[in-house]
């Protein structure tokens, strides 16, 4: 197991790149190589879109049922795959056990449902008849329907490298496309057993690849390659460039967050605490989707930072495999952004609810009182265990600062007054506002979408199966009758 080099999938077949060379997947808890996996070639990346681009053309034509008999066949595998798939992600990625576990279920669910709202969103079209736009006789018909565009890449990333690459793998293949993955380098592992479960359900050769190398390699050259018909992206700053380069594809992104919540004066505050707690620190704050920033009205402040605190205090911290709540940050380049964010803050005067602590790549909870907007971690996404808290004179301030952010993907607001939740919801200028809940990407059938740098497009099932298609009409002209319609 030591030296073994994880192969790279295509065309059915597990293959050792001809390039020689492998790349190391690091366990963040003992920073130590725990895998290695092929480095793919660009010649290498050629071949499997040519033989994905073959492998489209008859399963375009396979009917709906059956792609949807073989996404049902890969989730139950997936569900019996869920141990050491888990384990992947506990070594790769330092997530704990149980929400490793979850990932793998939650995953499997969504590839079912993926397939039954496929049959019924794809066995339908539409009608149209001519007469009904000014000026037009009744002799032209329009059916139009939904056929896939070719080959989905599909890039997830390193925080749920399972459940964000079956998101964009199964609506890709139920729309007919074929697909190939290119997992982050943390979590590779992960992925190619996940693969490995689409592969003994049975899904015809070449229709799913999943190439793995170094991002500055075959990036670029994978992400504006002429044979990629469309591109699935969650990620970071690389999405904006990916999006400059790309070609006249369609493009789904969702990028980064800086999710605020906004925290009025009659909110529960045992609510929003527990919220903020669950929000801003469950897997160390590495979700896209966390709770990036706390803007909460003078008068309840202190109240609230109490009962943070108190929580805070409770959570365990160590490694992933005793499953503690907060565990090591995926890189070292990770940590010492993060560190960086709190020497700004602490150095511009926040205030420090607890004493700031680090050992390798482990940094222990901490909130941030009293930060201002001229200290860094007001605006920029520490992708860590790291809450600042901002006091608010007002419910325009807190509105100020969100829509001021480059970010727009989600937020957050409490009270107990549903007409002011609803008029601040419309004047956050964000993708999802959550009403008395911390920000969530799921369920996976939801709208999901970011404005601004948080991303092009929409997610959740139906709109990447939309998304993934595109409309065809066949037009029917009828000739003049010959005869009387009366």
């Amino acid at each position: 197991m030591e030296n073994e080099v994880f192969k790279y999938y295509t065309e059915g077949e597990w293959k050792v790149s001809s390039s020689g060379n492998s790349v190391q997947v690091i366990n963040p808890s003992t920073r130590k190589t725990q895998y290695k996996v092929q480095a793919c070639s660009k010649e290498e990346v050629n071949k499997v879109i040519e033989s994905a681009r073959m492998a489209h053309k008859a399963w375009a034509k396979t009917p709906l049922w059956k792609r949807a008999e073989l996404l049902h066949k890969a989730a139950v595998i997936l569900k019996n795959h869920k141990k050491p798939i888990a384990d992947c992600l506990v070594k790769e990625i330092a997530k704990p056990t149980k929400d490793a576990l979850t990932e793998v279920l939650r995953s499997a669910d969504l590839v079912s449902y993926c397939a039954e709202e496929g049959v019924r969103l794809l066995g339908k079209g539409d009608f149209l008849v001519s007469d009904s736009f000014p000026g037009n006789d009744r002799t032209k018909y329009c059916f139009t329907s939904k056929i896939p565009l070719g080959v989905v890449l599909a890039i997830p990333p390193f925080n749920y490298p399972v459940n964000l690459a079956v998101s964009k793998i199964a609506p890709a293949l139920i729309a007919g496309n074929s697909l190939v993955l290119k997992p982050p380098t943390q979590g590779a592992v992960a992925a190619l057993h996940m693969v490995h479960c689409f592969h003994l359900a049975g899904f015809p050769k070449g229709l799913i690849s999943c190439v793995t190398g170094k991002g500055s390699e075959i990036g670029d050259f994978l992400t504006t390659h002429p044979g990629i018909n469309c591109i699935s992206f969650t990620g970071g700053d690389t999405g904006i460039a990916i999006s400059k380069k790309a070609g006249m594809i369609p493009l789904q992104m969702e990028l980064g967050g800086k999710d605020a919540c906004i925290i009025l004066e009659d909110a529960d505050l045992d609510l929003a605490a527990s919220s903020i707690v669950k929000g801003g620190f469950s897997y160390s704050g590495q979700r896209c989707t966390a709770v990036k920033l706390v803007l909460v009205i003078e008068s309840v402040a202190d109240a609230l930072v109490k009962k943070v605190n108190e929580k805070l205090q409770k959570l365990t911290v160590g490694p992933p495999e005793d499953d503690c709540d907060i565990t090591p940050v995926v890189t070292e380049s990770s940590s010492n952004f993060i560190e960086a964010l709190v020497m700004d803050a602490r150095q511009k005067g926040a205030t420090f609810c607890q004493e700031y602590r680090r050992d390798g790549n482990l940094i222990w909870p901490l909130l941030l009182d009293n930060v201002r907007s001229d200290m860094r971690i007001a605006w920029e996404e520490p992708f860590g265990p790291v809450l600042p808290v901002i006091r608010i004179k007002s419910i325009e301030e807190g509105i100020r600062h969100c829509n001021a952010s480059n970010f727009g993907l989600q937020g957050c607001v409490f009270t107990k007054d549903i007409n002011r939740a609803i008029l601040i919801s419309d004047a956050m200028e964000i993708g999802t506002v959550q009403i008395n809940s911390a920000p969530a990407r799921g369920p996976d059938h939801f709208p999901f979408q970011g404005l601004k740098d948080s991303g092009i497009g929409s997610q959740g099932i139906t709109n990447s199966i939309n998304m993934m298609t595109k409309v065809k009409s066949t037009v029917i002209n009828l000739p003049t009758p010959s005869f009387s319609m009366g």
